[in-house]
């Protein structure tokens, strides 16, 4: 059964090819194509796109609402104390460095260039029913902008690095686009032929939005070079930058997410910061803190309508408007999905869900808010009081919008450069989180703990950059871009299967909890031997003890157990054995060599469904402060003999039990795992 843990954690991790080299194949045959036929293909993808969006535009904005509203009822249900991993696992990034990855992944460098460009282009060229420059162009220049890059495409995040996580770390299934699917078509389904049809599109997806966002970033980081030290706009300059950053993916890379994406995100979060509140304090202060109060106050006034508004009574020039902005960037965050969803949710393990969807919907959101209200703002009172030629650039080179608004602020030339070093360290976070995914999208024999090997996430960051140094070329950057926008609408419907999974598994896990109410057995006397229940809990034993009590009492019982249920013509199996890779707090200087027992797990079999599986673990434990002894050797850890089901420890101890009690509690975990089942079916 799917919940069981996954068979190809007892493979060896290797390449699959038949992912690899699909992907290949179609990226390269993409790629020739594009530079082959420029005129033709950008044509046709053009024609394409407006296809996909006249004919699938309102299901787009139906669809879209629906990923966002279905994130935010599992982040406010029952379900929301549910982890991302077992049930005793602590989160395993700090919450700041947590917030800044998640920043880095998924805004990314078009916030830098759009930041003052996109609320400009609102004002001086809004939907139609609005004059531009107008003043009400201007009330609504920053709720749309914010629309486009709110709660909306976060709630997209959400959803696909949800599920990812969920059947990754509750499951125990591959960290792999397939896994959410599971539940659906079956396991031999998708570890065969679909699974692998997915993960290719999710590769092709990856590497064609990646290698068009870093072409198309180099050639506006090469624009702020040239704006601010004077350096040519040349191919050369531009391959240049394109090694630099695929060389220092590369590096980190080497170093892992603990470590490289994590410390360049960290520096990507606390530099945009700084940038901001710049231009927040140089700016005009208290007209900027007014106008971001009042934005955020109407994107949330029309959020509902503005979610449905498809333009149906506005003719062609609403469809065309609607295609070009909301369209196009609903088909972005889904094309998107993969990358960002697959990341995220590598680096959420041990959240809540709860933690997990209002971290991602949230977060980003709070900056992007502050982003755009600041830049987007300032911009929009300078061109209303006369820099025409700001609004000029905005509209005709939106990535040098962010330059030529620094040019009306002191240390212009300090800001710019500083933009282009962000930018750059978004790159490098890109292309090293991009090179992650596709290594780990590539593999197989993957566990949901392990990562591909560095030689794999160092080929896909060259490939990466070859494939951009080539589309610089030649050209090209605007049809693969059309492509991955494209994409999106097959994808779309996957995530739709991500929500049926979900809820799906959501009430399977319901269930269980209300199964665990049935029929409680008291396991421990009923007062008649309090002085041994006394004992039992104010004691704190040593591991030789409690390794002699797993010997001794617990291993009989659960074996009289499983010898009694094989008898009544179950599966059963008992492992003895050393369980240091469970998790830190396990005791992982002993082996089985010497006879000494770190666990015994119990698992019974019931064909297509659910194992049940009951496991008592040799924990490590700090003593509390009041019982510490000094003198006696280790006397602060003492160890502890906790029962783990399917979702981790149940965190209590069963040392002290008598053979008795220890049957009487493994029957009790057995009833609620048959009622759980009873409740299923």
């Amino acid at each position: 059964m799917y919940s069981s843990p996954s068979e190809d954690a007892t493979k060896p991790l290797s390449l699959n090819k038949a992912v690899f080299l699909g992907s290949a194949i179609i990226s390269i045959l993409l790629i020739v194509w594009t530079i082959a036929l420029p005129d033709y293909s950008e044509a046709l993808l053009s024609a394409s796109m407006a296809w996909v969006s006249e004919s699938f535009g309102w299901y787009y904005m139906l669809v879209v609402a629906a990923y966002s509203i279905f994130a935010l009822f599992v982040g406010f249900s029952k379900y929301g104390d549910i982890k991302l991993g077992q049930d005793h696992e602590k989160a395993q990034f700090p919450f700041l460095a947590w917030a800044a990855m998640l920043f880095s992944a998924g805004i990314g460098i078009d916030l830098l260039f759009f930041g003052a460009s996109e609320p400009l282009m609102h004002y001086l060229t809004p939907h139609t029913g609005l004059e531009p420059a107008s003043a009400e162009a201007m009330r609504q220049a920053l709720s749309q902008t914010f629309l486009h890059w709110g709660l909306h495409g976060w709630g997209i995040y959400a959803l696909i690095g949800m599920a990812l996580a969920y059947f990754a770390y509750r499951k125990n299934m591959p960290l792999a686009l397939r896994s959410p699917l599971t539940p659906i078509f079956g396991e031999r389904l998708v570890k065969g032929w679909l699974g692998d049809g997915i993960d290719t599109f999710g590769v092709v997806c990856t590497l064609m939005g990646i290698a068009t966002s870093l072409g198309i970033g180099v050639l506006q980081a090469n624009a702020g070079l040239t704006h601010v030290f004077g350096v040519e706009s040349s191919k050369m300059v531009q391959s240049l930058i394109i090694l630099g950053v695929v060389l220092a993916a590369a590096i980190s890379a080497m170093t892992g997410v603990e470590k490289g994406v994590r410390r360049l995100s960290e520096f990507n979060m606390l530099s945009s910061i700084l940038l901001l509140i710049a231009i927040l304090v140089m700016g005009n202060t208290v007209y900027l803190l007014n106008t971001f109060t009042q934005s955020i106050g109407q994107y949330f006034q029309t959020i509902v309508f503005k979610t449905f508004d498809v333009y149906a009574y506005d003719g062609s020039a609403g469809a065309d408007w609607k295609s070009g902005w909301t369209i196009f960037f609903w088909a972005w965050w889904v094309a998107w999905a993969p990358f960002v969803g697959l990341f995220i949710a590598r680096i959420s393990r041990g959240r809540t869900l709860r933690e997990f969807v209002f971290g991602v919907m949230f977060i980003p959101l709070g900056f992007i808010f502050a982003w755009f209200s600041i830049f987007g703002n300032s911009a929009i009172d300078l061109v209303a009081n006369g820099a025409t030629e700001l609004g000029e650039i905005a509209i005709n080179d939106a990535a040098m919008g962010m330059f030529a608004l620094f040019e009306y602020f002191p240390f212009s030339d300090v800001l710019s450069f500083a933009g282009v070093v962000i930018g750059l360290i978004f790159f490098v976070t890109s292309a090293d989180s991009g090179a992650l995914v596709l290594a780990n999208l590539s593999s197989k024999g993957m566990t949901n703990d392990t990562d591909a090997p560095v030689w794999l996430r160092l080929f896909w960051a060259a490939a990466t950059g070859l494939i951009t140094l080539g589309l610089l070329f030649a050209g090209g950057f605007a049809s693969l871009q059309s492509v991955s926008v494209i994409a999106g609408l097959p994808f779309s419907l996957i995530l739709v299967l991500y929500m049926m999974s979900m809820w799906r598994s959501l009430k399977e896990e319901g269930n269980k909890r209300k199964a665990s109410t049935v029929g409680t057995a008291n396991v421990l006397d009923s007062g008649k031997s309090w002085k041994a229940r006394l004992q039992r809990i104010v004691s704190f034993p040593s591991h030789t003890q409690v390794e002699r009590f797993l010997q001794n009492i617990v291993k009989p019982a659960m074996s009289d157990v499983e010898k009694e249920l094989r008898a009544g013509g179950l599966k059963t199996s008992l492992d003895v054995r050393n369980l240091a890779n469970i998790g830190d707090d396990l005791d992982a200087g002993l082996d089985d060599d010497n006879g000494q027992i770190d666990g015994i797990k119990l698992r019974v079999g019931h064909g297509d469904e659910d194992d049940f599986i009951y496991e008592v673990n040799l924990i490590k434990a700090e003593r509390p402060n009041f019982t510490l002894n000094t003198s006696t050797k280790h006397a602060e850890f003492y160890y502890r003999a906790e029962v783990f089901l399917s979702d981790g420890s149940q965190e209590y101890d069963l040392v002290g039990y008598t053979k008795e009690q220890v049957l009487v509690d493994i029957l009790h975990q057995y009833e609620c795992h048959l009622q759980y089942l009873h409740l299923e079916r």
